[in-house]
């Protein structure tokens, strides 16, 4: 996927093209796991879809629910959500960041090879 240590630089627009799609990417992941959080507000919890949504967001984003949970499935639902969001978080964050650590890396070992 990436280039390897001899071969040259990523020309920058092919760069800004893996940036975006390792960026969309992680988009799709985010919204995939909103919509898998909002479902089961619904479910376990019977929330509108409006609360929901909030909730869902609120844990995925890290900043916690916003409704007190009243069922005992509600509640184990979250604390699974909430593991899985810290997940999520972590592993969007890295294939966003692949593409500039790899960049970063290759300048540094581009410098140092005599040409």
């Amino acid at each position: 996927m990436y280039e390897n240590k001899s071969a040259r630089v990523l020309r920058r627009r092919k760069f800004v093209v893996r940036l975006v799609r390792h960026t969309a990417f992680a988009f799709c992941i985010i919204l995939g796991s909103l919509y898998a959080g909002v479902l089961g507000y619904r479910e376990f919890e019977s929330m509108s879809w409006t609360d929901a949504l909030l909730n869902a967001s609120m844990i995925l984003g890290g900043m916690g629910p916003v409704d007190a949970l009243k069922t005992e499935p509600g509640k184990l639902f979250a604390s699974l959500y909430a593991l899985y969001s810290g997940v999520v978080f972590l592993a969007t964050t890295a294939i966003v960041m692949a593409p500039l650590a790899h960049r970063l890396l290759h300048e540094f070992h581009a410098e140092s090879q005599p040409e």
